[in-house]
């Protein structure tokens, strides 16, 4: 009997190592069909995900509250499990250079509880090679077993949009991939329960760690050429907004926008690829000089901020002035590697100490990474600037009359997502900029 047919008749379960954003959706729409245990070694996230509470805001606290999952802390009880799938963040140092830590973290706990005849699936994303070269001899290593022989790995990269209702697990077709034909069929059939777009099977480990690591690679370039348009029409007294509303007229025009590019995933996966690709001799052009210009984003909306400022005969030093948003994207709580930082460091090279309003943001987590004590919209008074950074719905429905109330004269709003009407702001005498 295979772990497939085990699974389906409950006689093994699957295991989720990691239940962060990714993770802990993906154990949940398992649980649905099989018996999954949800590992992670943060114990208060454990116990916030028992109490039925998602931190994530990935699945809703009503569907945590009736799910299935076995959530634990205890890495011994990855042993009930035979198919297991790792979904740990794959970070960079501040060099840019690729942080495995967490993988090998997750490998070596797994190995240390690796069953005979099981299969292990990674989803974070990596160069290619990673999974091969590095996370199976740290398996054999800590479980003293045989790839190919006791235990089979695959690869199947994650694709789960954080804070995307609409493209969701169940939702985008999911690449699959095994060391052998025989692991690849049985990893190809278990998403197949949950993930209703279907599978693509990749022709090798390899292969499907490329794909992952390009996909965000060309995110990340098309969207610094419009931020490298965003810079030039801005000398040119240009609405990029308004030039990408004419250019997408075109049946072939691919609309990306301007924007701060922060996360764990756009903002990190083109230094995994460069780096291998510089441990093989080959020093990255395109992919590297569009990070460049992403990195640079959040220095360059807080300039401008200061040069709006200046033009409205404020004085710079103790401006008082506030950022709607700090997560590295909207309606998501997530603040980790979020670029809205940069545009407060950079703000306070001017001596400007901004406040950070929030009402989606992990607050705890804001002031652990950074030290940010996010506050309420009440706070929001007697403004000299207001910089818009992030597009939550809830920052969407705020109206003029409610922004007039936040400025004690002048009024200046640093739209940087442009989810205001320009028009109808610069008509109420706002000094309005956006990317």
């Amino acid at each position: 009997m295979s772990i497939y047919e085990e699974l389906l008749e409950g006689k093994t379960k699957l295991s989720l190592v990691g239940l962060g954003y990714v993770g802990m959706p993906i154990a949940v729409a398992f649980a649905r069909k099989i018996p999954v245990i949800g590992f992670d070694i943060n114990q208060a996230k454990i116990e916030m995900y028992q109490k039925g509470i998602d931190v994530t805001k990935e699945v809703g606290d009503e569907v945590l509250k009736n799910t299935k999952v076995d959530f634990t802390s205890n890495e011994e009880r990855l042993q009930e499990a035979t198919f297991h799938i790792v979904a740990v963040p794959t970070p960079v140092n501040d060099d840019h250079t690729p942080d495995l830590t967490p993988v090998e973290s997750a490998s070596r706990v797994l190995g240390r509880n690796l069953k005979k005849g099981s299969i292990v699936v990674y989803e974070s994303t990596v160069y290619p090679g990673v999974t091969e070269d590095i996370c199976i001899p740290i398996l054999e290593k800590e479980s003293g077993l045989k790839c190919g022989v006791d235990f089979k790995v695959g690869y199947s990269p994650e694709r789960i949009n954080p804070g995307d209702k609409v493209h969701r697990l169940e939702t985008i077709t999911k690449i699959v991939s095994g060391m052998d034909a025989e692991s690849l069929e049985v990893i190809a059939k278990t998403y197949e329960l949950v993930v209703e777009a279907g599978v693509y099977r990749a022709e090798s480990i390899k292969v499907a760690e490329a794909a992952k690591v390009i996909e965000n690679s060309q995110r990340d370039i098309n969207i610094a050429f419009m931020n490298e348009l965003s810079i030039i029409f801005n000398k040119m007294g240009i609405d990029t907004q308004a030039v990408l509303k004419a250019a997408g007229t075109k049946w072939n025009f691919l609309k990306f926008y301007p924007g701060l590019v922060g996360g764990h995933c756009i903002g990190v996966d083109p230094y995994y690829l460069t780096y291998k690709a510089e441990q093989l001799g080959y020093h990255s052009q395109i992919i590297l000089s569009g990070r460049r210009i992403n990195d640079d984003m959040g220095k360059y909306v807080a300039e401008n901020t200061v040069k709006k400022l200046i033009q409205a005969d404020k004085n710079i030093r103790g401006a008082k002035v506030a950022i709607l948003g700090i997560t590295f994207k909207e309606n998501c709580p997530d603040t980790r590697n979020s670029k809205v930082v940069d545009i407060i460091k950079e703000l306070k090279e001017y001596e400007i100490e901004p406040m950070v309003i929030d009402p989606v943001a992990d607050k705890e987590e804001a002031k652990h990474l950074y030290g940010i004590e996010v506050q309420e919209m009440e706070a929001l008074n007697n403004l000299d600037a207001l910089i818009i950074a992030t597009s939550h719905e809830e920052f969407k429905s705020i109206k003029i009359e409610d922004f007039d109330k936040m400025f004690k004269d002048k009024k200046i709003i640093v739209d940087v997502k442009g989810i205001l009407d320009r028009n109808t702001y610069t008509k109420a005498d706002y000094s309005y900029w956006r990317l």
